[in-house]
């Protein structure tokens, strides 16, 4: 089993590279697709588009507002799971059902039972997820909490990732590459 994790910005390229490595492994594809379509024609489009992109032979499964640990057992474990993408999943986990006012422990503590749900898969696993910590402040609290939640989310994937990249205009970063705790230049 091997988990890679895609993070970067809005059309970055981090789908197509998913999608990519998804079809180098020779093996089924399931594509968990975290974002609502239903009332939504902007996201619906972008789906599908992503879907015309895929190959046919791919599975996807709809999970916005599903249990994840219903939707992953559907995935089966000589697939490759494409999660796209954390950060909706995110939105889902913490404000699918309504709830306005999590605190940052509770919101923290259902991200991180989800993100071990994840890394506990038998299968190869590739998420995508958005880097949201070059951005702007959020204004408001709501906005702040998922920046947070969801950038420690991104930070114990990778640290537990067999591959993360960083995808910027196309381009591809491996992370995992760089010193995991740099040192002072005259220490090197």
């Amino acid at each position: 089993m091997a988990l890679v994790v895609i993070t970067g910005g809005a059309r970055s390229g981090k789908s197509a590279l998913a999608a990519r490595l998804a079809s180098e492994r020779e093996r089924p594809v399931v594509i968990a697709v975290a974002g609502r379509a239903e009332g939504d024609a902007e996201m619906a489009a972008r789906i599908e588009r992503h879907r015309a992109e895929r190959s046919e032979a791919w599975t996807t499964l709809e999970v916005a507002g599903r249990p994840l640990g219903d939707w992953l057992q559907q995935v089966p474990a000589d697939a490759v799971l494409v999660l796209d993408c954390l950060g909706t999943l995110v939105t889902d986990i913490l404000w699918g059902d309504g709830v306005e006012a999590l605190s940052e422990a509770d919101a923290d503590e259902r991200v991180l039972v989800a993100t071990e749900a994840l890394l506990a898969r038998a299968g190869d696993t590739i998420i995508v997820t958005n880097e949201v910590g070059m951005g702007i402040v959020p204004a408001s609290a709501s906005g702040r909490l998922f920046r947070d939640v969801l950038g420690r989310a991104n930070a114990r994937l990778a640290a537990r990732a067999d591959a993360a990249y960083l995808a910027v205009c196309g381009r591809y970063i491996d992370i995992l590459a760089g010193p995991g705790y740099p040192v002072w230049p005259d220490n090197r």
